[in-house]
């Protein structure tokens, strides 16, 4: 089984604002987050740097093929980096590059980091709501870029606000661009209300859902997440095991767990088949991302055991 995981982050600082508010790296995984200071990352990456290289690690450790990173607001925008990193490592990342949202010309942002050679492009939605306005994700700017992306054949990663807030929005993007592979991340926030409408949009041919940051939904009830396996079983019913992908949204989940646990209580989980199992940790994911090239890693055995 090759496990791939479809929803994680890296950056070398934090050092941005969103809403008004800092973000900003300090010393031993913490951060400034929108005014308070919290354990953004694990302690034991004292400088604050998120880099591909200790990602790696645990990856080969976990026994993870390959990992997609994505962007978020709250990170800064990492694109410089994240070319590095996919020119480094071109067999274990496939990197997301983002656009300026807030300014300037989409499609031309977006046509220069395809050029560049970004195979993904990522919006954090629901950042794209704040105190002082909301910019809609089928406005006129918006549609330009998703059209050039559909050319392109470059994928969509979007988070999108809590519930259905977005989802009308996004139902006209496919219906306008319906070649363009989507990936819905956070399970469509399976602890909020109306979460499933974000679920339902993968009903389209191009549109998956990833799991990204499930297992901090559920940090309340912790390992092995029943309400997480739950969740992705009520997914499937609706929309087919087939269309569902794991994701760690590492490394924020890693303050709680160690990265293997982000995937291993699926592997545990008397809830679904092995076949299930194979779809969600990575066969989907090889398809929707066109992986080639994968490695094999071996099983490595830990002090504990």
């Amino acid at each position: 089984m090759k496990i791939i995981d479809t929803h994680s982050h890296l950056w070398l600082k934090q050092d941005t604002s969103w809403n008004g508010l800092p973000i900003k790296s300090l010393k031993n995984g913490r951060s400034i987050f929108l005014g308070e200071e919290v354990q953004m990352i694990p302690p034991f990456i004292i400088d604050g740097q998120n880099t591909a290289e200790v990602f790696l690690s645990n990856m080969d450790y976990a026994q993870v093929a390959a990992a997609v990173v994505v962007q978020e607001l709250i990170d800064g925008c990492q694109n410089d980096y994240l070319l590095e990193v996919a020119r480094k490592y071109p067999d274990r990342f496939i990197t997301c590059g983002m656009c300026d949202y807030f300014n300037g010309d989409l499609e031309s942002q977006a046509k220069t980091l395809i050029d560049k050679g970004f195979k993904g492009i990522a919006i954090p939605g629901h950042r794209l709501i704040q105190d002082s306005g909301r910019i809609m994700l089928n406005s006129p700017e918006m549609m330009k870029m998703f059209k050039a992306m559909e050319e392109k054949d470059v994928f969509l990663s979007i988070t999108l606000a809590d519930g259905d807030v977005q989802c009308a929005e996004m139902k006209e993007v496919i219906q306008e661009c319906p070649d363009l592979r989507i990936a819905i991340g956070h399970f469509g926030m399976p602890t909020r209300d109306n979460w499933l409408e974000q679920v339902r949009l993968a009903e389209n041919r191009n549109v998956f859902v990833e799991s990204g940051g499930i297992t901090w939904l559920y940090n309340s009830e912790f390992y092995p997440f029943d309400g997480a396996v739950k969740a992705i079983r009520e997914a499937a019913d609706l929309v087919g095991m087939d269309k569902l992908m794991w994701g760690s949204d590492y490394p924020r989940t890693i303050t709680a767990i160690t990265y293997r646990m982000s995937y291993d209580f699926i592997l545990k989980s008397k809830e679904m088949t092995e076949q299930e199992k194979a779809l969600f940790l990575g066969e989907n994911a090889v398809g929707f991302y066109r992986l080639e090239n994968l490695i094999d890693l071996p099983y490595i055995k830990n002090m504990s055991e």
